[in-house]
C-alpha cells in the first residue's frame, strides 16, 4: 500500500473512523475512501454497503473488478444503569460480539458480583463521559429512568451523534425528558433520533425480553446507517 493511504488508513483507525480501501488485481490498494467523504457512485454505494456490513467485497466497474476492504471501528455501547435489564443484556451483547460498558453512580447497583467480566464506572455520567467521550461508533441505552442520570449522557449522545441512542421509559416519561431536553437547546430533528420507549415493539415483558429488545435496535441501527433505511 502507497504510504499516503496507509498513513491515511491509521489516522482513521485512531480517530475511530470507518474507511474503505479499494485495489486492483493487478496493482494492489489504489484509493482510500473515508467515511463522511464517500461518492455516490457505484463505487460509493458498493464502499457504504462494506462499511455497513464490515466485510470485504468486490464490484465490476468498467469492466474492471475492484477489491474492497472495509475498516469499521469497533462498536463502544454504553449503558446507563446498572439495573436488572443490563444483567440480561450483558451477556446477550457479548455472545453477539459487543461489550458492554455501564455506568451508574449508585455504588450498590454497579457492582462487580452483579456485573462479573463487565467495565464499571460507578461515577456520574458526565464525569466518565468527560474523560472518554462518546463518538459515532458509540451506541448508548439511558435506562436508570432517573433523569439526574440518564439525561446528562442523553445530552453527551446527542452531542456526539452516537448512531444509537435509546432511553427507557414510557411515552408519558419521554414527553418530559422531550421537554427537558428542549430547554436545553435541541431541536425536534435532534431529540427524534432517541428511540423511547427503547428497544424494537415486541411486546417485552420482562427485563430479558426488554434486553433482546434492545440488542436488536442497537444492531438494527449499526447495520443500516448511512443506508435510506436508516432513520
Amino acid at each position: 500500500m502507497d504510504r499516503t493511504l496507509l498513513h491515511g488508513l491509521n489516522e482513521a483507525r485512531a480517530s475511530r473512523r470507518g474507511a474503505v480501501t479499494v485495489a486492483t488485481e493487478r496493482h494492489g490498494v489504489q484509493q482510500l475512501l473515508l467515511e463522511g467523504e464517500i461518492p455516490g457512485d457505484a463505487l460509493g454505494q458498493a464502499a457504504g454497503k462494506a462499511l455497513r456490513t464490515g466485510k470485504a467485497s468486490s464490484v465490476e466497474i468498467d469492466g474492471e473488478t475492484l477489491f474492497l476492504n472495509a475498516y469499521v471501528p469497533p462498536v463502544r455501547f454504553v449503558v446507563i444503569g446498572a439495573v436488572h435489564i443490563t444483567q440480561a443484556l450483558a451477556p446477550m451483547a457479548r455472545a453477539a460480539g459487543y461489550e458492554l460498558e455501564i455506568i451508574d453512580p449508585r455504588g450498590a447497583f454497579a457492582t462487580p458480583d452483579r456485573f462479573p467480566d463487565v467495565t464499571l464506572h460507578a461515577e456520574w455520567p458526565q464525569d466518565v463521559l468527560a474523560d472518554d467521550p462518546l463518538d459515532a461508533y458509540t451506541a448508548l441505552a439511558a435506562i436508570t429512568h432517573d433523569p439526574k442520570i440518564d439525561d446528562p449522557a442523553l445530552i453527551a449522545a446527542l452531542q456526539a451523534d452516537c448512531f444509537y441512542i435509546g432511553a427507557l421509559g414510557s411515552r408519558k416519561t419521554h414527553g418530559r425528558r422531550v421537554e427537558r431536553l428542549t430547554e436545553a437547546g435541541f431541536d425536534d430533528a435532534a431529540i427524534g433520533r432517541i428511540d423511547a420507549p427503547i428497544g424494537l415493539d415486541i411486546g417485552a415483558a420482562n427485563p430479558a425480553e426488554i434486553a433482546v429488545a434492545i440488542l436488536a435496535q442497537m444492531i438494527a441501527a449499526f447495520r443500516r446507517r448511512g443506508s435510506e433505511s436508516a432513520r
